[in-house]
């Protein structure tokens, strides 16, 4: 028997998919795979190394403090998407489920997500910097861009989440 939409929460099913996206892509396992196997001159071998950006690891050659860094960024990653989809009201102004801004609001989401958990992670980094926190945001709101609409597809048809 088959749980149709109606059981299925939008900030629920989006936070899954982002923890999904984390575990498999953000992998040590995926990120050597497309490091060894794909080409960055190549969209598709860009995207598939873009997909690794939230690293997490638990490599005993970085230092300590790389290593937290790395998981914590993929913590907060996970952890900002869900609070910014109970937080955006997209979903919540529509009057129908499945409706496009279900779709935005999920992928604005892990845009901002992206952006703030590189932002709040460089604070840890050994010499942190403004320019190094702009740029880290950068990268993180980059990552969002390309890869948040697969969350905002994991929204569409679910419920905000009170009934």
């Amino acid at each position: 028997m088959a749980l149709g939409n109606r059981y299925k929460s939008a900030p629920g099913a989006g936070t899954l998919a982002a923890l999904i996206l984390v575990l498999v892509f953000g992998s040590p396992w995926y990120a050597d795979w497309a490091a060894d196997n794909t080409n960055p001159n190549t969209a598709g071998g860009w995207w598939l190394r873009l997909l690794s950006w939230p690293r997490w690891s638990f490599d005993s050659d970085n230092s300590l403090r790389d290593i937290i860094v790395g998981d914590l960024k993929a913590i907060l990653l996970v952890v900002l998407t869900a609070l910014f989809l109970y937080l955006l009201p997209g979903s919540q102004l529509a009057r129908a489920r499945g409706t496009i801004s279900q779709f935005f609001a999920g992928w604005a989401s892990y845009i901002f997500a992206g952006g703030f958990a590189a932002l709040l992670t460089t604070l840890f980094l050994a010499n942190p910097s403004l320019l190094g926190a702009f740029q880290a945001a950068g990268n993180g709101a980059s990552y969002g861009l390309f890869v948040g609409w697969i969350v905002g597809l994991a929204t569409l048809g679910g419920y905000r989440g009170t009934r």
